[in-house]
């Protein structure tokens, strides 16, 4: 890993784009870190790193963790009951969505 300041990163950005592929590059202003330089080695590595930063996203999950806990969520069976029925076009049978 290295680290270098904003004005040396600013002066020698081809340097350390390279340095990134061999681990992060650490950014420092006055000393402190404010940011990493990370290689991207493909399209999907790129996405799970947005994704992961994402606020969005993020609230999406938070809301749908507590939806689960409020209602409970759904046994293994019945989640694939429905996964079938969406497939299918269909609704699943009452006593699939009941929970008992």
């Amino acid at each position: 890993m290295k680290i270098a300041s904003v004005a040396t990163i600013k002066a020698q950005l081809s340097a350390y784009l390279k340095a990134a592929q061999e681990g992060p590059v650490v950014v420092t202003r006055n000393g402190k870190p404010v940011a990493v330089i990370l290689a991207v080695h493909d399209e999907e590595e790129l996405e799970r790193l947005l994704l992961a930063h994402s606020s969005k996203l993020q609230a999406l999950l938070d809301a749908a963790e507590h939806r689960l806990h409020s209602a409970g969520g759904l046994r293994h069976e019945e989640f694939w009951t429905a996964v079938e029925a969406d497939a299918e076009g269909t609704e699943p049978a009452a006593s699939d969505r009941s929970g008992t």
